[in-house]
């Protein structure tokens, strides 16, 4: 991940409403120049984009940063830089990010939290005028190395969090945590980890959540790699299926991303 410099842009490819061959593009850089490894992660919601710079030098050398921009009905304008309000070198802030309405969160894997690497991720939340840091999430269980924060995703008020090197069923087997905010505060509602859990599956290399359903990814799990879906009943998520390749074959890495709707 790591290299001199590394300055990344955005490009979006809008569908003009009067036809389906005729495209407008956009294409977002920062607004400082320097911003490393911008565009290493993205997410949309209606006419807002959180972007990731995970090598930007704000707090420190990689610390990490994560820029909004916002479209007026003509133009793309940045609005916000975001950076951890405890930000710290080659904790990598940004390197995953998802946005729903107003509220973004923003990984950092990396994040030395409970231990080197045991990893975080923020809630930041527009207010109507500005975006502020809303809470620090991390594991309650984490633990050095965990990569906590290395995929997140938010749906309303919920979101999944994915730490590929926990260790809760077997050594880097993986784990998710699912957050919730009642209102006034973000808690841990339920650490999700697969029932077939082995050594080094890396499971939460990848999760997306939409309503009451996750879907997480385990890219080394099998040899060719798998994803699981998980339902939410109330408080309680369970394991509904296991999803394998028809066709999978060794070394596959069938999980390494994964989206759902609906």
């Amino acid at each position: 991940m790591r290299c001199a410099a590394c300055l990344l842009s955005v490009m979006f490819l809008v569908t003009a409403t009067y036809g389906d061959d005729v495209y407008e593009d956009f294409k977002l850089v920062p607004s400082d120049p320097w911003a490393q490894y911008f565009g290493s992660a993205v997410s949309i919601s209606g006419d807002t984009a959180v972007i990731g710079a995970s090598g930007d030098d704000d707090n420190g050398s990689q610390s990490g940063s994560a820029y909004v921009f916002h479209f007026d009905g003509s133009q793309w304008t940045q609005e916000a830089k975001l950076l951890a309000s405890d930000g710290a070198g080659d904790s990598y802030f940004g390197s995953a990010v998802s946005i729903s309405g107003d509220t973004a969160v923003i990984g950092a894997a990396y994040d030395d939290a409970n231990g080197s690497a045991s990893g975080s991720a923020y809630v930041f939340r527009f207010d109507g005028s500005q975006w502020y840091e809303e809470a620090k999430l991390v594991a309650s269980d984490a633990t050095e190395g965990d990569w906590f924060g290395y995929c997140v995703s938010i749906f309303g008020d919920r979101v999944v969090i994915g730490a590929r090197y926990g260790d809760s069923n077997a050594s880097d087997s993986g784990s998710a945590y699912v957050f919730h905010f009642d209102g006034s505060q973000w808690t841990q509602e339920a650490k999700l980890v697969a029932n077939d859990a082995a050594v080094g599956d890396a499971f939460g290399i990848s999760a997306d959540i939409s309503g009451n359903t996750a879907v997480i990814g385990a890219r080394y799990n099998d040899t060719t790699g798998s994803a699981y879906v998980f339902h939410r009943d109330g408080t309680q998520w369970t394991q509904e299926a296991k999803l394998l390749a028809s066709d999978g074959a060794e070394d596959d890495w069938f999980g390494y991303s994964v989206s759902i709707s609906g």
